[in-house]
């Protein structure tokens, strides 16, 4: 399938913590502990599909330093096309996570100036209409790509990630144009369940899925007006959680466009998401679809 995907693309480095909150102490030394990998949601989702087996246009911005040649080296390494990345960012965006054995994590993600960015969409009407979705994050240059995604009738997909007003601003505009929808369930200011209602019954989006961690995750299909949880997948090795959702997201849809049903794309969803986290890095672990097919067999 062809999937057009915009979103943030950075230099991630995790950080081995002893558990939180942090005691101060002037120098630890956490052998092996410590990586450095490319990352970033775009990135993270453009692998994703990638490794699952899809045709994948990435768009997003950096800069002209050591990072972003990274960046590029690795997409270039991948399979994914860097035609649609701009690099006119002051600096390239670095991130760094500090994660403890039980899974928590705690993100600092320097954007430096890519909030300030926008993508004129008359420059991706190509792009749009060469695509069977747009996955396109929640960061201020989609903006308007999601608006004329919508007016185009190009299928679109988004994750707002730690949500916990459905009126706020900054996720208004991803949301009211998502045909799909997913956010974690991190900072809900009610049930699981309430919460997804309210979000249908305000946006009407076709499909709404909130990741629920250990819990699996939870849908809304509007088409069938129902509500289902599919429990999570543990085979029994959690090293690192971050990027389990983007893992989720990606990976649903890979199997939703190729016309599995809602239900069950997410059944596997959480599989390729369940293997993940065996791994360290937002932007590692990622199976293949004969992988998910043969868990599934033993599932």
């Amino acid at each position: 399938m062809k999937i057009l995907v915009s979103g943030l693309l950075n230099i991630e480095t995790t950080v081995s913590v002893r558990g939180f909150p942090i005691n101060y102490y002037p120098i630890d030394y956490p052998f092996f502990g410590i990586n450095s990998n490319v990352s970033g949601v775009g990135f993270n989702i453009a692998k994703a599909l990638t490794t699952l087996g899809d045709d994948v246009n990435l768009i997003s911005f950096l800069g002209k330093d050591d990072e972003a040649e990274r960046i590029l080296n690795r997409l270039h390494k991948d399979g994914i096309k860097v035609e649609n990345i701009n690099q006119n960012l002051k600096n390239t965006p670095i991130s760094t996570v500090l994660f403890d054995s039980t899974g928590k994590r705690q993100i600092y993600c320097d954007l430096k100036d890519i909030q300030e960015q926008t993508i004129r969409p008359e420059t991706a009407l190509a792009d749009l209409n060469n695509c069977d979705i747009a996955v396109l994050c929640n960061i201020n240059f989609n903006r308007e790509l999601i608006k004329k995604a919508k007016q185009l009738a190009v299928p679109t997909a988004t994750d707002v990630h730690v949500l916990s007003d459905i009126n706020g601003e900054y996720n208004r505009d991803f949301m009211e144009n998502a045909d799909i929808l997913f956010l974690s369930d991190e900072n809900l200011p009610c049930n699981a369940e309430d919460f997804i209602w309210q979000i249908e019954n305000r946006y009407h989006n076709k499909i709404i899925v909130i990741g629920m961690g250990a819990k699996g995750a939870m849908l809304l299909d509007s088409e069938k007006n129902e509500v289902s949880v599919i429990p999570a997948y543990n085979n029994g090795k959690i090293v690192n959680t971050v990027g389990a959702g983007d893992a989720l997201f990606s990976s649903f849809l890979h199997f939703y466009i190729q016309g599995y049903g809602a239900k069950a794309s997410l059944q596997r969803a959480v599989v390729f998401a369940g293997v993940k986290i065996g791994h360290n890095g937002a932007s590692v672990g990622f199976c293949t679809e004969q992988d998910i097919d043969e868990i599934m067999k033993r599932i």
